[in-house]
């Protein structure tokens, strides 16, 4: 079998799981179903969603909405720092409230 990476794109529930967004494959199949995740600007609703390097995620992280992209697929759900290698944060345009 070939890993993730060697294919060039990796189911979206198995990238949220891998990444550590979601405790379980099944909890990040929840998350997509419900329609809380955007990739490439587009809500996706199927936990089999092709995902590439270079895409960009926005999804709801406890209280807060993260905007991540990704810079490679992970190979395994390692360790959180070898998670956090395969993307990038990206700032997310907070409103301004003006007088």
């Amino acid at each position: 079998m070939a890993s993730p990476g060697a294919a060039g794109s990796i189911r979206l529930d198995k990238l949220l799981w891998y990444l550590r967004f979601a405790r379980s494959r099944g909890l990040a199949q929840a998350m997509v179903a419900a329609g809380h995740i955007r990739l490439d600007g587009r809500r996706v609703t199927r936990a089999s969603a092709a995902v590439h390097a270079g895409a960009t995620l926005v999804l709801p992280v406890g209280e807060r909405i993260e905007v991540i992209r990704l810079l490679s697929l992970p190979p395994r759900r390692g360790p959180a720092p070898e998670a956090q290698a395969c993307y990038r944060r990206l700032e997310a345009e907070t409103p301004t409230i003006t007088s």
